[in-house]
């Protein structure tokens, strides 16, 4: 049998994402603007549409895998509960 996925259950893990890039964006010391040219966008509308979860805009693989190395963390720290 199929695991039932509820949509509450999928908007909580991207606002867990995001409040986790957020959290450690800050205790790296970079702004949104910061964050966004370093992973190669020239706004930052990705980012911080993200981080507050406008619009169903999200992070994906790639977006964290290039955020996880310009912070210089592994990509686990974006799905741990704080």
């Amino acid at each position: 049998m199929a695991y039932q996925f509820n949509q509450n259950e999928i908007d909580n893990f991207y606002k867990k994402i995001a409040k986790n890039v957020s959290r450690l964006r800050r205790e790296k010391g970079l702004s949104q603007l910061e964050l966004s040219l370093e992973i190669g966008y020239k706004s930052c509308s990705l980012v911080g549409g993200a981080e507050a979860g406008y619009k169903n805009i999200h992070f994906n693989l790639e977006h964290l895998y290039k955020i996880s190395k310009v912070l210089d963390i592994e990509m686990a720290e974006f799905f741990k509960e704080f």
